[in-house]
C-alpha cells in the first residue's frame, strides 16, 4: 500500500484551490490536508498542517510565493515546496529552484504535470515539466546577465516589484520590510545587474520575461 501524500495548497483564488484540490484528489494516495489564501497564512499554518508537499502560487498579493517559501524553508528546512506559477519562462523557474523549491509547474501546463510533481517531490526528488526543463537548459546556456541567476529570492522579489513600477513605500509594505532596506536592495540590484537607471531595470525585466508588456 502506497503511503498517503498529504498536500497543502496556497493560492489567493478559492476557485483555483478547489479546482486543484479536485484534480489532485482524483489520484490515489493524494489528499488535501490544508489550504491557505496568502503567503502570510501559509507561513503561519504550515507547522500545524505539516504537509508532505506544499503547492504554492508564485504571484499573490502581499508576501508573494517566493518570499513565503523563503521564510518557511528558513524555519522548516525539510519543507518540500512546488512553485505553481502562471509564468512559463525559465527565469521564474530558475529563481524558484535556486531558492529551494523542489518543483516548478506552470499553470498553463498539463494537469498531469502537477500530479507528477506532487509524487516526485513527496519522495524528495525535484520536478520540472519537460518543456520547462528545456527552457531552463537553454537559458542557462545563454543567460549571462539573467537576473534569476544572480539574485537571492528577496532581491529577485524587489527587482520584480520595481520593474512593475511599484514605489519603495509599496514594496516595503508588501514585503513587510523597512524603506531603508528596500533602498539598500535597489543599490545592490544596480551593482549586481550592472544597471544605472529604472529604464535599464525595466528593459532587463522585459528581456527575461520577469514582467510582460501589457
Amino acid at each position: 500500500m502506497n503511503q498517503l501524500i498529504r498536500v497543502m495548497l496556497t493560492d489567493d483564488h478559492a476557485v483555483v484551490r478547489s479546482g486543484l484540490g479536485r484534480l489532485l484528489e482524483q489520484n490515489e494516495g493524494i489528499r488535501i490536508v490544508g489550504e491557505a489564501e496568502s503567503g502570510e497564512q501559509a507561513y503561519q499554518t504550515f507547522p500545524e498542517i505539516n504537509p508532505d508537499v506544499l503547492v504554492m502560487d508564485m504571484s499573490m498579493p502581499g508576501m508573494g510565493g517566493l518570499e513565503a517559501m523563503r521564510r518557511i524553508l528558513n524555519r522548516w528546512p525539510q519543507a518540500r515546496v512546488i512553485m505553481f506559477s502562471m509564468h512559463e519562462n525559465a527565469t521564474f523557474a530558475i529563481q524558484s529552484m535556486t531558492s529551494g523549491a523542489l518543483g516548478y509547474v506552470a499553470k498553463s501546463g498539463h494537469a498531469e504535470d502537477l500530479v507528477k510533481a506532487v509524487r516526485e517531490v513527496a519522495q524528495g526528488r525535484s520536478f520540472l515539466s519537460s518543456d520547462m526543463a528545456q527552457k531552463v537548459a537553454l537559458q542557462s546556456l545563454t543567460g549571462g546577465d539573467n537576473p534569476a541567476q544572480k539574485l537571492t529570492s528577496r532581491e529577485f522579489e524587489v527587482f520584480r516589484l520595481l520593474a512593475e513600477g511599484k514605489m519603495v513605500e509599496e514594496i516595503a509594505l508588501s514585503l513587510n520590510i523597512g524603506h531603508k532596506t528596500v533602498a539598500n536592495y535597489q543599490t545592490s540590484l544596480k551593482q549586481k545587474l550592472g544597471i544605472s537607471s529604472p529604464v535599464d531595470l525595466v528593459r532587463l525585466a522585459l528581456k527575461y520575461g520577469v514582467i510582460s508588456e501589457h
